[in-house]
């Protein structure tokens, strides 16, 4: 993998202008917390622009509701007990498969394109020492409703880390999600998924 150094001599011109964007001498992280508000922001719609043009959105839509059908189907056979509508499902099951299998591979045509680039943007926020020392306080009705306690089981804080606040990795999970539902909207795309 590339080393860090080559990657930062890459990337710092272009994005460490992003993380010092603007100065709050009251809060030393805030031109950080922008600066990942805008490579969220970016990423989020790359990876919505790139699913927006490789993925047939009517295709997808026809996709999921026939899958939704089928399982109706499967369910009311199931409840029925009525052998025969349940071998009918068996030998539909083939056809909801090659679906499904369709489904699954078109999802994945944004993701391999857009793949590398995103790996190379966290390996080098995650270096970069005005990003990675980064943490915002939120007010505790935001830290429960956002299910912040959940999420630190899963990624614990660092040392000397307010208890009601969180880091860059969650700031961006948080921007990230939020951007998506609006590019998503702007973009029309239709169907579920991020």
């Amino acid at each position: 993998m590339v080393s860090f150094s080559i990657l930062n001599s890459i990337l710092n011109p272009i994005l460490n202008p992003l993380l010092t964007l603007v100065y709050d001498p009251n809060n030393p992280f805030f031109g950080a917390l922008i600066g990942v508000f805008i490579i969220a922001t970016t990423v989020a719609f790359v990876i919505t622009l790139a699913n927006k043009l490789l993925v047939d959105q009517d295709r997808l839509a026809f996709l999921q509701k026939e899958m939704k059908g089928f399982q109706q189907d499967m369910m009311k056979a199931q409840k029925s007990g009525d052998p025969k509508a349940m071998a009918d499902m068996q030998k539909k099951q083939t056809e909801f498969m090659s679906l499904q299998k369709e489904m699954m591979l078109n999802s994945f045509k944004p993701m391999i394109v857009t793949f590398v680039p995103i790996i190379i943007v966290f390996y080098w926020m995650a270096g970069n020492p005005l990003i990675n020392h980064m943490y915002l306080n939120m007010p505790t009705f935001a830290y429960y409703v956002l299910l912040v306690p959940l999420f630190h089981t899963f990624y614990h804080q660092s040392a000397g880390v307010p208890v009601f606040a969180i880091e860059w990795l969650g700031w961006y999970i948080l921007c990230s999600f939020a951007m998506s539902l609006i590019w998503r909207k702007l973009m029309g795309l239709k169907g579920q998924g991020m």
